[in-house]
C-alpha cells in the first residue's frame, strides 16, 4: 500500500513537473547560480564590456592612423621636398618628419663632412625612433585582448564545472535524476562557457584584425621614411650650406 501510495505521489509530482516546468529563462537561472558562478559570470561580462570598449578605441585610432599615412604617402608622391620639410599633420604621424627634419638641421654643422649615406642613415635613425614611439601609442592595450581571447573560455569553463559539480551533488543528495532536476543546473553552468566564447571569439578576431592592420601601418611608415631620408640625405642643411 505504501509502495502504491509513494508511485502515485511520483507520478503526480511528475504531471505538475510537465504542467509546470522550472524556469529556464536565463534571468532566473543566473540568479540561481552558485556564487562562484556569479562572479565567473561578472568576470567575463567585464572582459566583454573592456574589450568593446578597446575595440571601439583602436577602431578610430587604426582609421585615423591610416588616414594619416595615405595623406603623407600624397605629399611623397607629389615630389615637393618643400612640402615635407615643412610637413605638418594634427596626427602623432607629422612627429616622425619633425624628427627627421630635426636631425637633418641640427646635426648638419657636427657632421660637415659626412657623406650621404652617412647623412640617410642619421636622419633615418631619428625618425625610426620616433616611429617606435607611434607604435608603442597605437599598440596600446591590444595584448589584453589577445589575452581575454585565449584565457575567457576557459575561465567560463571553470564556472560550467564547478556548476556541473554543484548540480550532481544536489542530484545525489535528493535522490532524484529527473530531467526536471537535472536541466536548471546544467543550463546554469554552461551559461559561463557561453559567456566565456562570447568575450573571447570578438576579442580574437579583433586583435587579429588590428595586429595586421598596424603591420602593413608600420611597414608604409618605414617605406616613407626610407624615400624621404633619401632625398633629404641629398639637399645641404642650412646650417651646412651657410
Amino acid at each position: 500500500m505504501s509502495v502504491s501510495l509513494i508511485n502515485i505521489a511520483a507520478d503526480a509530482a511528475d504531471s505538475v513537473a510537465v504542467i509546470n516546468p522550472a524556469d529556464l529563462s536565463i534571468q532566473h537561472l543566473v540568479s540561481q547560480a552558485d556564487p562562484v558562478v556569479k562572479v565567473v559570470l561578472v568576470i567575463l561580462v567585464f572582459f566583454s564590456f573592456w574589450c568593446w570598449t578597446v575595440m571601439f578605441e583602436k577602431l578610430f585610432a587604426m582609421i585615423g592612423a591610416l588616414n594619416a599615412a595615405k595623406r603623407l604617402e600624397n605629399t611623397l608622391e607629389s615630389g615637393n621636398l618643400e612640402d615635407m620639410i615643412n610637413y605638418q599633420d594634427k596626427h602623432p604621424i607629422a612627429k616622425i618628419i619633425a624628427a627627421g627634419n630635426q636631425e637633418w638641421r641640427e646635426g648638419s654643422g657636427e657632421h660637415a663632412h659626412e657623406a650621404l649615406h652617412e647623412v640617410r642613415d642619421r636622419v633615418e635613425r631619428a625618425m625610426r625612433l620616433e616611429l617606435s614611439n607611434e607604435t608603442r601609442r597605437i599598440n596600446k592595450r591590444l595584448p589584453f585582448l589577445a589575452t581575454v581571447g585565449s584565457s575567457a573560455p576557459f575561465i567560463g569553463l571553470f564556472g560550467t564545472v564547478w556548476g556541473i559539480m554543484n548540480t550532481f551533488t544536489g542530484i545525489a543528495a535528493a535522490h532524484d535524476t529527473s530531467l526536471a532536476t537535472v536541466a536548471p543546473g546544467i543550463a546554469e553552468a554552461l551559461i559561463a562557457t557561453g559567456i566565456g566564447l562570447a568575450a573571447a571569439i570578438p576579442s580574437i578576431m579583433a586583435y587579429n584584425g588590428f595586429a595586421t592592420n598596424l603591420g602593413r601601418y608600420v611597414g608604409r611608415l618605414n617605406t616613407a621614411i626610407g624615400i624621404y631620408a633619401g632625398r633629404l640625405s641629398k639637399r645641404f642643411a642650412p646650417a651646412a650650406g651657410a
